[in-house]
């Protein structure tokens, strides 16, 4: 009796995991697709997929349209024509482009595209309100139960017969046809694919619009299992996609199906035994409550992590890549002595003219802005150290700045340590963490790293966060964090805790251009350049890698304390969320991720930029910031160096050339200059 009960009871979870099972497959197929075809790990498919799940929401019911037509717009309109013109205004032009500036690309369109839609559309999320699927009262009676032990509602029997005609439809498509073969061929290199004959704008352009179609068809599908249509929910379910799609190591359809089936079933099967197995055993309990939560993210980490073939994979490379010219030069190594200083001459002037509007005519509300953008520019210099000198994504910079955050709270709240201290010892933690993360990570490289950065950030998310040795109380009860003093000094007014961030943003400054000149910068610009070569000179990357890690997350971490000082609350949802984090890492990339300034300037336009130019000059809305700035990653492929830094290359050629103009004496001596400046900007 007790075999045929369990035996029941697994059917039954089987049966229950298979329609969210064929949706992950689904959205795991379509990551296929668009790595197989286009070298693009897509970051953006979550967003697609919100898309047209809100577009199919928007005609449903607010412009009450049947169900075929709706999904006619969103599904088989709206999802492919979004495909091609991504391809067409932008991933077309990226063929060549490393993977990981693509791959910021795609973090970029992550955060654009949804707020774009929302502001287009005139859509808003509606809490609390699940979508309706593509049958009428789908998720209610009938349900239709073949074995006597779980019955499909109407909705789930649609997301399985659609997906798997869909999965069908695919591997048709890449077996049987010419266009398969050429989609696969086009990814390898363009160029040459192009003098075989085939057309690889087309068949990058049909890439894409099936792939898009598959985001569309998955959110559409999923949409219904949501109590509130949002983009946060979009993206977290692809990153179960990636789990099931790490599976196939990117490459492989039926493993990649299989997977999303297995992530599927195993977390239905979870739901039901882990409870049962926990019953009476307190120490289970929190295992039980986040176990599944954690597990697609734990699959992810732990495939990256141990698969042999990932860790020995190298990213593709163009052969004919070695025809694009090199990297330009910093701005500040062209630049004559004297441009340089009245270039800091002038910035003196600038922050002396700020600080003083600051701290005598700016009200609280400005005052707590700047001190924003101070302590965010210390976050930032974070990613100063691990993109900018090392040269590696991570995704997790929001969880080392928590980590910090929650660390200020427990100590200051629980055991009553000084705020200096505890923003210190949080620091501290974050490092350690970072270190331990860089152990099991430090073979992986490029797009893989970013990814295992990702997926710790979401487990981080849905476990630690909930446990009350971490976050937990801070979000249920809010937080108490006081303002530090140190001696007789008392920071608790916001001008003197200005003057506290700014100083610790000065040290901090200073420190990052210190190891940016020193050995460890040099040790891992060497790594940034080529690993290989790197390894036969001495060097050792896991251990270049580690100190990249840690002291990134050192950084990460105090800017987080400080972060919670001033707003006297951690916050989590608002500041540290994995998607809300990445969007630092799109901003800072975009203006200048090599430089301290770019810092600084990234921190500044967080937290000015939205009431500064956009309401008080255009009088748009904050969602028109992850617009702007989200698109504005697109140039990080054109120019990694970030626009800050391009711009400042481009105006420090023309007034080097204005400087050699003053400084002849006749008018040959002013051709001769005009030569030369014109020399220097194309080079």
């Amino acid at each position: 009796m007790i075999l045929a009960s369990v035996a029941q009871d697994i059917l039954r979870a089987v049966l229950q995991g298979m329609p969210p099972g064929t949706v992950y497959a689904l959205i795991a197929l379509g990551f296929v697709l668009t790595y197989k075809t286009s070298g693009v790990f897509n970051l953006a498919f979550g967003a697609q997929a919100y898309i047209s799940a809100a577009m199919y929401f928007q005609a449903r019911n607010e412009w009450e349209w049947g169900a075929l037509p709706a999904f006619v717009l969103a599904v088989l309109l709206v999802a492919p024509a979004l495909g091609l013109l991504l391809e067409r205004l932008i991933f077309r032009h990226l063929r060549t482009a490393s993977a990981i500036s693509k791959l910021v690309v795609t973090i970029g369109l992550s955060v654009a595209l949804p707020n774009l839609f929302e502001l287009v559309i005139g859509f808003e999320p509606v809490a609390g309100r699940t979508p309706e699927g593509l049958v009428p009262n789908g998720n209610g009676p009938p349900f239709y139960d073949p074995f006597g032990v779980y019955g499909w509602s109407r909705n789930e029997l649609t997301q399985m017969a659609v997906a798997l005609l869909a999965i069908a439809i695919l591997g048709a498509i890449f077996r049987f046809t010419a266009l398969g073969l050429a989609m696969r061929a086009v990814v390898e290199s363009p160029r040459m694919t192009e003098l075989a004959g085939v057309r690889a704008d087309r068949v990058s352009a049909f890439a894409w619009a099936l792939s898009s179609l598959f985001a569309g068809l998955a959110g559409v599908l999923i949409a219904p299992r949501f109590n509130t249509l949002e983009d946060i929910a979009f993206f977290e379910l692809m990153v179960i996609g990636i789990a099931a799609a790490a599976i196939g190591l990117l490459v492989s359809m039926p493993r990649a199906m299989l997977g999303g089936l297995a992530i599927g079933i195993v977390i239905a099967l979870s739901n039901t035994f882990l409870p049962r197995w926990a019953d009476g055993r307190d120490w289970l309990q929190p295992l039980v409550d986040n176990f599944t939560l954690a597990l697609p993210f734990l699959v992810l980490f732990g495939i990256l992590v141990f698969s042999p073939r990932i860790r020995a994979s190298t990213e593709a490379a163009d052969p004919l890549a070695g025809v694009d010219p090199p990297p330009p030069q910093s701005a500040a190594l062209t630049r004559s002595s004297v441009l340089t200083l009245a270039t800091r001459v002038f910035a003196l002037l600038v922050l002396a003219v700020g600080g003083w509007w600051v701290f005598t005519q700016a009200d609280t509300s400005w005052i707590f802005l700047v001190t924003q953008g101070v302590i965010m520019s210390v976050i930032f210099l974070s990613i100063t150290v691990m993109t900018g000198m090392a040269g590696q994504i991570s995704l997790c910079q929001g969880t080392f700045a928590a980590i910090g955050a929650f660390s200020v709270y427990q100590l200051a709240e629980r055991w009553e340590v000084s705020v200096l201290a505890g923003a210190l010892i949080g620091a501290a933690i974050a490092a350690v963490v970072g270190s331990l993360l860089s152990l099991p990570v430090r073979r992986l490289g490029g797009v893989w790293l970013a990814v295992a950065t990702l997926a710790f950030a979401f487990f981080f998310d849905a476990v630690m966060v909930r446990q009350t040795w971490v976050g937990a109380a801070s979000l249920l009860q809010g937080t108490r964090v006081p303002r530090p003093t140190l001696g007789p000094l008392d920071f608790a007014s916001d001008k003197t805790f200005l003057v506290l961030c700014i100083v610790v943003l000065i040290i901090t400054s200073v420190v990052v251009i210190q190891l940016r000149e020193g050995t460890i910068g040099r040790t891992l610009r060497a790594l940034r350049g080529s690993e290989l070569a790197a390894q036969s000179i001495g060097i050792n990357p896991a251990r270049a890698r580690l100190i990249a890690f840690a002291t990134s997350a050192f950084i990460a971490g105090l800017g987080g304390a400080l972060l919670a000082v001033q707003q006297k609350n951690v916050n989590y949802d608002q500041n540290f969320a994995p998607l809300a984090a990445m969007f630092w890492l799109v901003l800072v990339v975009s203006l200048s991720a090599r430089t301290v300034e770019g810092a600084i300037f990234a921190g500044a336009s967080f937290s000015l930029f939205e009431r500064s130019i956009l309401r008080n000059i255009f009088g748009l809305s904050g969602k028109w910031r992850f617009v702007l700035f989200g698109l504005t990653s697109i140039q990080y492929a054109r120019h990694p160096e970030g626009l800050l830094e391009y711009g400042k290359r481009r105006s420090t050629a023309k007034m080097q050339a204005r400087i050699d103009r003053l400084g002849s004496g006749g008018d040959q001596d002013l051709d001769d200059g005009t030569d030369r400046s014109a020399r220097e900007v194309s080079s």
